[in-house]
């Protein structure tokens, strides 16, 4: 038994301190506990829709089809600013996690497919953003590609859409040159499964 089982939390305040794209709430607490003085936090939270991301393996040449795209944030903390990813995004009102994935898919990679194999469903940093991330795994072939990807004019997306062996992704991310949480993740779980050939 934890000694958070008994744990409560009352919420005292909960206000926006900005809204935009994404939701920044300022939360104010007070958090009870068995042993323990009951103390008040005030924490930011940063809300954010739910996500889903999938991994897509050529089984046929044992690849991998990421993108590349912008990231500011990476870009301001010191780091290259185009990331290398799994095709990912926001999962919309009324779609379940699998279709917001295959969805990405198709549009940012241009791989069209039916179904995915869910891998996991995971906070990418729970201390401070609400978003869960829902990864898939899906195994594809060259006939699947029925368009050229790159992302939604839209949406101001703009994306390269690149092949990698599956091994050398895998080295990339020992070398640090993939650092994409999600991308790692699903990477990780396809070889840990054996899914690539040289996995």
């Amino acid at each position: 038994m934890s000694i958070f089982d008994k744990a409560r939390i009352a919420i005292l305040e909960d206000k926006t301190l900005w809204k935009g794209w994404s939701h920044l709430r300022g939360i104010t607490f007070d958090f009870f506990r068995e042993g323990r003085a009951p103390h008040r936090l005030s924490w930011e939270v940063f809300e954010r829709r739910n996500a889903s991301a999938i991994l897509l393996h050529n089984v046929e040449r044992d690849t991998v089809t990421l993108v590349r795209q912008l990231r500011i944030a990476a870009h301001l903390s010191g780091d290259h600013a185009y990331l290398l990813e799994v095709p990912a995004g926001f999962i919309d009102e009324g779609e379940t996690a699998m279709q917001a994935a295959l969805r990405e898919a198709l549009e940012e990679t241009g791989y069209k497919i039916a179904k995915a194999t869910p891998a996991f469903a995971a906070y990418m940093s729970p201390g401070s953003v609400t978003e869960k991330l829902h990864g898939f795994y899906a195994a594809v072939t060259d006939s699947d590609r029925v368009a050229e990807g790159g992302g939604l004019l839209d949406e101001q997306e703009d994306l390269e859409v690149i092949e990698l062996a599956f091994a050398e992704a895998l080295d990339m991310v020992e070398a640090g040159e993939i650092v994409d949480a999600k991308t790692i993740m699903l990477l990780q779980w396809a070889a840990l499964r054996g899914s690539g050939k040289s996995a």
